[in-house]
């Protein structure tokens, strides 16, 4: 149990959804179904970005938050929008796993199967694909910035923690 308690710490300051990785969780590699998948998910908002701001492409670097900030800004998808959002959610996620040090891994629970952010060979996982959706679905203010710093420092956290 006590390696549970830092991923129900980090899960709620980073809003992983509700699901944690117990000891039931299994992470694997993605298959090529799902990288295909998440591929779709990048490629519809690299294309929106570039249509509606002239960018070339996306990085996966945090140069890329200016354009997802703008695309929730700009309201560019309604709440009930969910895959749009989901997509938008892996192009952060994306960010988040080049700037943090993650992974994209497969994680089946009790509540499914579906892609997440892994960090190392630890439990602690992210669900970009998820987090910006579900907080635009409450009706919630998005800052994509503070989001990748309270990430960073739930790792940090964690980190110290012995992780």
């Amino acid at each position: 149990m006590l390696r549970f308690l830092p991923l129900v710490l980090v899960c709620a300051t980073w809003n992983c959804a509700s699901r944690g990785a117990g000891s039931s969780s299994r992470f694997a590699e993605l298959p090529l179904a799902e990288v295909a998948r998440l591929d779709r998910q990048r490629t519809l908002i690299a294309g929106l970005v570039k249509q509606r701001y002239g960018a070339r492409s996306l990085t996966k670097t945090t140069s890329d938050l200016q354009f997802l900030q703008r695309l929730l800004d700009d309201h560019a998808f309604s709440k009930t929008q969910t895959y749009e959002l989901q997509s938008l959610g892996v192009a952060f996620g994306d960010v988040l796993a080049s700037e943090l040090g993650l992974r994209w891994m497969l994680i089946t629970d009790e509540y499914g199967t579906d892609p997440t952010l892994r960090f190392g060979n630890t439990t602690i996982q992210i669900n970009a694909l998820t987090m910006v959706s579900k907080r635009v679905e409450r009706g919630d203010a998005v800052n994509l910035a503070t989001l990748v710093k309270q990430s960073r420092d739930a790792l940090a956290k964690a980190r110290g923690a012995g992780w």
